[in-house]
């Protein structure tokens, strides 16, 4: 399902609402610093904001980030053969020291005999 503008939006609200509920609690503290009270929890209004805005935000990160895949690691891998895995391009070596290797080894058997 690909990002539409309504769930970039609805994802911006989501953290404009959480960093506003964040100033509140801020707020709260300053005042009750300046009235020298004692803190012993924040006021229910900001704790609600604060848990609807991340329920907003992580319905918004789902729907824009994408198709996810299956944490099964052999999800991916069931189609495909056993010939398939072994035929990897990257390990190719067409020029390596084997061939100097494998002369010297027959010469070295040569001289032996």
């Amino acid at each position: 399902m690909p990002a539409t503008f309504l769930h970039r939006f609805v994802l911006s609200v989501g953290f404009l609402s959480l960093f506003h509920s964040a100033y509140s609690a801020a707020q709260h503290r300053s005042y009750l610093r300046l009235n020298e009270l004692d803190f012993s929890h924040l006021p229910l209004d900001i704790i609600i904001q604060a848990l609807i805005s991340l329920f907003v935000i992580m319905y918004g990160v789902m729907n824009v980030a994408g198709d996810f895949k299956e944490i099964k690691a052999s999800a991916e891998l069931e189609n495909k053969s056993w010939e398939t895995f072994r035929n990897i391009p990257s390990f190719y070596t067409f020029s390596h020291r084997g061939k100097y290797l494998a002369v010297s080894h027959q010469t070295g058997n040569k001289k032996h005999n």
